[in-house]
C-alpha cells in the first residue's frame, strides 16, 4: 500500500502523514525534508536565495542521502524559503525523484509507505493506492507556523510569516515544474477548522473504505 499526501505549507500534512504511517506500521518519508536538507547544505556553503547557482544545486542534489533530513536545522524559515526556490529547478527534482520512488518501491517495513509533499500524487507516485490533498487558509497556516517557530526558539512576527507563506504559495503553485496541485483522484481535506485527531479519523475512514473496495 502506498499513500500519497500532498498539501500546502503548515496545512498539517506532515503531522497527518506521520500518524497514518504509525497507525499502519508503514515507512514514512517527508519529501519536503529532502529539499530542505539540500537547501541547508547550500546555505552553509554560502549560497542565498538571490545567488542561486543551478549547476551547484544539481551537483549537490545528486549526492543527497536520506540521513541529511534528520538535521533539526532544516526546519527554519530561511531554509524553507531556499527550499522553495531550488525546488523549481527541474534537474534538482529529477535527482530527488529517484530517491522518493525508490523509498516507496522498497519500504523497509515490507508493508507500505506514506509519503508527503507537494507533487507526490501528481508526479512522484501517480499510481499511489490512495491520495490526499491537505490545505487550510493562509492565515490559519501562518498562525500554525508562527507558533511552531516560536516554540523552536525563533523570534518571528505573524505578519512576516504570513507574507513569506503567501509568497511561497505563489512560487509553489505557479512554478512550471511539478506545481503544487491536487491530483484529479485525490481526496481534498480543508483543515482550517479541524484538529489533528479529526483529520486523522477522516483519512483512516477513507483508507479503510478504499481498501475494502479493492
Amino acid at each position: 500500500m502506498i499513500i500519497a499526501i500532498d498539501g500546502s505549507a503548515a496545512s498539517g500534512k506532515g503531522t497527518l502523514a506521520k500518524a497514518v504511517a504509525a497507525h499502519f506500521g508503514y515507512d514514512y518519508l517527508d519529501t519536503g525534508a529532502l529539499y530542505r536538507a539540500l537547501a541547508l547544505h547550500l546555505i552553509n556553503a554560502g549560497m542565498t536565495p538571490d545567488t542561486i547557482d543551478e549547476n551547484q544545486c544539481v551537483d549537490e542534489a545528486s549526492r543527497l542521502n536520506l540521513n541529511l533530513t534528520k538535521d533539526p536545522h532544516i526546519r527554519s524559515d530561511a531554509v524553507a524559503t531556499m527550499a522553495s526556490k531550488i525546488a523549481a529547478i527541474s534537474a534538482v527534482r529529477q535527482h530527488l525523484l529517484a530517491l522518493q520512488r525508490n523509498f516507496a518501491a522498497s519500504p523497509q517495513s515490507g508493508r507500505g509507505a506514506v509519503l508527503d509533499g507537494r507533487d507526490i500524487g501528481t508526479v512522484v507516485l501517480p499510481d499511489a493506492n490512495i491520495k490526499f490533498f491537505i490545505d487550510a487558509s493562509p492565515e490559519v497556516r501562518a498562525r500554525r507556523r508562527t507558533k511552531e517557530l516560536r516554540q523552536a526558539g525563533q523570534s518571528v512576527m505573524f505578519r512576516d510569516v504570513l507574507a513569506d507563506m503567501q509568497a511561497r504559495d505563489m512560487r509553489d503553485r505557479t512554478r512550471s515544474v511539478a506545481p503544487l496541485a491536487a491530483a484529479d483522484d485525490a481526496i481534498t481535506i480543508d483543515t482550517s477548522d479541524l484538529d489533528a485527531a479529526t483529520v486523522l479519523a477522516q483519512v483512516l475512514h477513507h483508507i479503510g473504505t478504499a481498501s475494502r473496495s479493492e
